[in-house]
Parts: structure tokens; C-alpha cells; sequence
């Protein structure tokens, strides 16, 4: 008996799990065989700009089932777990039941136990935090943290310290005293059916390979290129992962197999800190066994 099969059509289908591991693929299979709508839940693949990089749905992947979220915001535009949960809010009570899958942790935490309304970063401070980050890094911004949030946001995470250096600066409160007063839930993770992909790692580390070389030979280069005139790597959407090791070798400063081989690290190490995050954070989860063999 497959995993399908022991999914109710009625309640709506959570997906987390590291990047390649074939959230989507499951996804898509949930669609046609029970039906529903595939809402997306990585907060690259939102950006208009990529497609090739963040492994987007293909088109005919979209003629298959109906898709949400999925590349509809230019990369200039700013964009966080709060613009995310506002968007969905409005698919959870269609018609057509939510399948939502994704490799960002902090969307399904936030639509399954709550996000607090955290007032917004005025850009004078965003860009005083891009300085400082790019300047003197992420321990001087710890440094400046209330002790409470620098005791409990992941301090390893540069963007989850950037963020909390943010939200201080702004209200004058941790972040984690306004996590402390979170509300509901929009979709409590009991009235859902959580599955996290739980990939065996070699089989992953080669899917990794498998998928970045798939994406050369399929346009990354050229999408990279058409990007550069607008490439700001202190930027959200500039974080695809492969992105600025193809920019690095458009300006030269980098062969291809040096791109590539850079851009497969920084994949690897991203899917161990999604594997990481999820093991800590979704033990109430159905874990799902990827497939043993290679792509």
C-alpha cells in the first residue's frame, strides 16, 4: 500500500521535505489521483525571475493540476513568511482541497501553529542590516540581540539573525517576545495530513547532482544571464541556490566546473540544515521513505 493510499481525500495534504527529494512529484501524483490544488511553500520558487533554478512545476506539470504561488512575485518586490500566509489564507477555504508543498519550515510553522503581526522593516534599517551583514557578519549582529532571542533563533541561520536584528531594531522587542504571542493557527496541523520526505542522504546527494546538471543542460546558464543586469546578492531572490555561483562564472571569476561543483556543495549543505530543521520540528509528521535507489 502506497502513502496515496492512505491519505483522505477530505483533509487537506502538507508536503515538507529537503530540497530534490521529490515533494512535488508526490504532490502532483496526491492531485490526479484524488484531486485538489498544489499550493506552493518554498519561498524561492515565488519569484517570477527563476524557474530553472528553483526547479519551479513545469508547464506540463501545471496542465496537469492547478497551481498557487508559484512565481508571481518580481524579485524586487519584498517578500516574507507574513506576504505568504496572507496569500494562502484565502486557497484554505476554495473548493478544491489544498495540497502545499515546499521545503520552507517556517511557512508550514507559521500556517500550523500561527504568526505573530510583526510590524514591517522600514527599508532604512533593511539596508543599515545588509551593510552590517555583508560587512561584519552574522556574530556582530548576534551581538547586538536581546539575550533572550539570541538564546533560541537558529544563530547558524544567517538569514533567521538578520531578521531578528531587523524586527529589534524596529520595535525595540526580541523577536521571540513577539513569537511569545502568537495567535490561531489559520490551519491547525491536527485538521491536516503532514508528510515530511525523509531521503536517504547518498541517494539524495546524487539526485542533487542528477537534478544541477539537468538544470545546466536545460537553460540555468542563460536564466542566470538574463538576471545579472538586476543581480543583487544581498537580496532574497538571489539566494536560489546555484544562482550565485552561475553569476560568478558569468563575470568570470569562476569556470563552469568550478560553478557547478560550488553550486552542488551549496545544495548538499542546504538539504542537511532542511534535514535538520525538520527532524527537530516535525515529529508529529508522517515521514515519508524516498525511493532507495539512484535518479
Amino acid at each position: 500500500m502506497s502513502i496515496i493510499d492512505k491519505i483522505s481525500p477530505e483533509l487537506p495534504v502538507l508536503i515538507a521535505g529537503p530540497t530534490a527529494a521529490g515533494k512535488s512529484a508526490l504532490a502532483l501524483e496526491i492531485a490526479a489521483r484524488q484531486g485538489g490544488r498544489i499550493i506552493n511553500a518554498d519561498a524561492l520558487q515565488v519569484f517570477s525571475n527563476w524557474h530553472i533554478l528553483t526547479a519551479r512545476p513545469t508547464s506540463d506539470d501545471m496542465a496537469q493540476a492547478d497551481h498557487a504561488l508559484y512565481g508571481h512575485i518580481d524579485p524586487g518586490a519584498d517578500y516574507s513568511v507574513g506576504h505568504w500566509l496572507r496569500q494562502v489564507q484565502p486557497l484554505l477555504s476554495s473548493d478544491q482541497r489544498p495540497i502545499i508543498v515546499g521545503g520552507t519550515g517556517l511557512y508550514f510553522k507559521a500556517l500550523t501553529e500561527g504568526l505573530v503581526d510583526i510590524p514591517a522593516t522600514p527599508a532604512k534599517i533593511r539596508a543599515q542590516a545588509d551593510r552590517k551583514m555583508a560587512t561584519e557578519g552574522r556574530e556582530a549582529m548576534l551581538a547586538e540581540l536581546d539575550t533572550e532571542s539570541a538564546k533560541r533563533i537558529d544563530k547558524l541561520n544567517p538569514m533567521r539573525v538578520q531578521r531578528a536584528w531587523e524586527v529589534f531594531k524596529t520595535t525595540g522587542r526580541g523577536i521571540v517576545t513577539w513569537q511569545d504571542i502568537t495567535p490561531a493557527p489559520f490551519l491547525p496541523l491536527s485538521q491536516t495530513q503532514p508528510i515530511v520526505t525523509n531521503a536517504n542522504k547518498d541517494w539524495l546527494n546524487q539526485r542533487i547532482v542528477h537534478r544541477f546538471d539537468h538544470m545546466l543542460q536545460n537553460g540555468a546558464i542563460e536564466e542566470a544571464r538574463q538576471n545579472m543586469p538586476h543581480w543583487d546578492p544581498s537580496a532574497l531572490w538571489a539566494r536560489a541556490i546555484g544562482a550565485p555561483e552561475l553569476i560568478a562564472y558569468l563575470q568570470g571569476k569562476m569556470s563552469l566546473d568550478q560553478a557547478r561543483e560550488a553550486a552542488i556543495i551549496s545544495s548538499r549543505q542546504y538539504a542537511k540544515r532542511q534535514r535538520t530543521w525538520f527532524r527537530a520540528r516535525m515529529q508529529k509528521w508522517q515521514s515519508y521513505a524516498c525511493p532507495l535507489s539512484p535518479p
